[in-house]
């Protein structure tokens, strides 16, 4: 049949099985959104207050969903506001497609009006960007484009479309889509028995969780193998929820801001079994010193991370479910009683604590947690809240915290929390955040009344940016530069000018009815929590020090 270039997009979206799709509509995009008008019932469309909202509402669809998300843009400006979300995306490896317009084919070059290259600007933080030229091309470029988002390591992919290919005609003939297999041609049966060697002479080993882990959707596997040799098991910020919070087995967080005893553990394990984890300097601090009495057995889909960060042992490369899977039929149950007991013994000693008399972030993340019973879905923006969460929630699930873990973007969690409940409309989806990052997308508020996509957010609000001030405070002798955000600005008033319910919270006795209010309020809600300025995230290693070094509130004097 023959059809418009608008209309074959429509159709090859509808072909990859895309229900929903967010975005914001411009001059060289109309003919797409005119079509997107016509097949409302089929695919809806999120409209956003901001193309950098609707970037990260893809992306948390699509860590939410684990479908690939897609966000649509125009030319110019609305292009460039995609590229932190694109850039977002690509940190972390989400799955994405992005659609854009462009001008004519006989108006680029020429700095046209809203003219930008957007394909060339995106090529380095995406897996295959391109421009669209030919109507012929359009229907394999984007069948292509979720090809490669979805396959192997997934990712993020632009597809420029200039706007006379949306209007011109083609043939355009239905397809099934591409049914992307496991990536398992290169797992070798050698690397798999050196694999097995090494674990079996392991007395101290410790499973290493991350991204790839819930990419892969290896959460079985992976606490199949963690019983199976009774190994503890420590994760990264991308990994969590794909090793369950509440297993006996988990000794929390890795890193920077990690558990002193998942620290400790990795400091003093023999083995250091890696699982979909990219070394990040957040989780090795200094990596002359990380698990340095280890061997590192590294498994990944991407060769290229194999000895990238951390140099390996041994290494096993493919998708990840399927390399446990191969991987468990030849393992053998083990024990390692005394090393578990030692990790508990260590547990004991150092447990995450706070200041419980008063309001704090913490305690806010326990009754969350408490309210939910972890059956929520968590977005977070960048900073103190994020790590706190990251401390304090126990995610059971995978696929129920979204956050930015390799590019930090403050401003990500709300984008991200409307993605997710306009995937899950039936869920609690929260969005923790500071006060500096709500100032930053907080007009997606108006997003989500506008869409009737009821997010609950909650601020944490020191009136200071508190990831900084804390670094300022330790490191930097107590020069708060440009970090205080005392500007009387007034959050419940902001979400009930734009429409939400707004509730306000000053002391540790109002944590539970404000949540409870809102859970039940069936709108969008704003929590407004006023926490100290000075309250800080524990423990801490310090950037490039050893991560068994991390401090707490007991070891220095604030």
């Amino acid at each position: 049949m023959v059809l418009t270039g608008s209309q074959i997009v429509i159709e090859c979206l509808k072909e990859q099985g895309v229900d929903t799709v967010f975005g914001y509509p411009g001059g060289t995009i109309l003919n797409i959104y005119d079509e997107l008008y016509k097949h409302a019932d089929e695919i809806h469309h999120v409209l956003t207050s901001h193309e950098q909202g609707a970037s990260h509402a893809a992306d948390g669809y699509a860590r939410a969903t684990g479908k690939v998300g897609v966000v649509m843009a125009t030319s110019g400006p609305g292009a460039t506001n995609l590229v932190t979300g694109i850039a977002t995306a690509y940190m972390d490896s989400i799955p994405m497609v992005a659609f854009t317009c462009n001008v004519g084919v006989s108006l680029l070059g020429k700095d046209s009006f809203q003219e930008v290259d957007i394909a060339g600007i995106t090529m380095p933080i995406t897996k295959y960007s391109s421009i669209v030229r030919d109507i012929s091309q359009l229907a394999d470029s984007i069948r292509r484009a979720f090809r490669i988002a979805k396959s192997g390591r997934p990712g993020p992919v632009l597809i420029d479309i200039t706007k006379d290919v949306t209007a011109a005609s083609y043939e355009y003939t239905p397809e099934r889509p591409f049914v992307v297999k496991p990536k398992t041609d290169t797992i070798r049966e050698r690397d798999l028995k050196k694999a097995v060697v090494m674990i079996n002479e392991a007395q101290r080993p410790v499973i290493f969780v991350g991204g790839g882990a819930i990419a892969s959707g290896a959460y079985q596997e992976v606490r199949e193998l963690a019983h199976r040799i009774d190994a503890p098991v420590c994760d990264t910020l991308m990994g969590k929820g794909a090793f369950p919070g509440n297993d006996p087995l988990y000794m929390g967080m890795l890193g920077m801001h990690g558990t002193k005893t998942a620290n400790n553990s990795v400091h003093k394990c023999d083995l250091l079994i890696s699982l979909g984890c990219r070394f990040s300097d957040r989780d090795t601090g200094k990596t002359s010193a990380f698990a340095h009495q280890a061997k590192v057995l590294q498994f990944d889909i991407d060769e290229a991370e194999i000895n990238k960060n951390i140099m390996a042992d041994g290494s096993v490369v493919g998708d990840l479910k399927e390399s446990l899977t191969r991987l468990l039929a030849k393992l053998e149950p083990a024990k390692h009683t005394e090393w578990i007991e030692e990790i508990r013994e260590y547990e004991k000693e150092h447990p995450l604590f706070y200041d419980y008399p008063r309001l704090t972030g913490p305690y806010i993340i326990q009754k969350l947690y408490e309210l939910t019973g972890g059956d929520a879905i968590i977005s977070t923006d960048v900073g103190q809240h994020q790590m706190w969460t990251a401390q304090y929630y126990s995610f059971l699930k995978p696929r129920t915290l979204l956050t930015s873990g390799g590019l930090g973007t403050m401003g990500y969690g709300y984008g991200a929390a409307v993605g997710a409940k306009a995937a899950f409309p039936d869920k609690h989806v929260f969005n923790i955040g500071g006060d500096g990052c709500f100032r930053m997308n907080m007009n997606e508020v108006v997003s989500a009344v506008r869409n009737g996509i009821n997010v609950i957010e909650i601020v944490m609000n020191n009136e200071v940016l508190g990831m900084v001030r804390q670094w300022q405070h330790l490191f930097y002798g107590e020069r708060y530069s440009n970090t205080v955000l005392t500007d009387g600005c007034d959050f419940v008033k902001i979400a009930e000018g734009m429409g939400a319910l707004g509730i306000r919270v000053t002391k540790k006795e109002e944590v539970e009815d404000a949540l409870k209010t809102a859970m039940a309020a069936n709108r969008p809600v704003v929590i407004d929590c006023r926490l100290d300025k000075d309250d800080m995230v524990f423990p801490m290693a310090p950037a490039g020090k050893p991560i068994e070094g991390a401090f707490d509130q007991t070891d220095v004097k604030l």
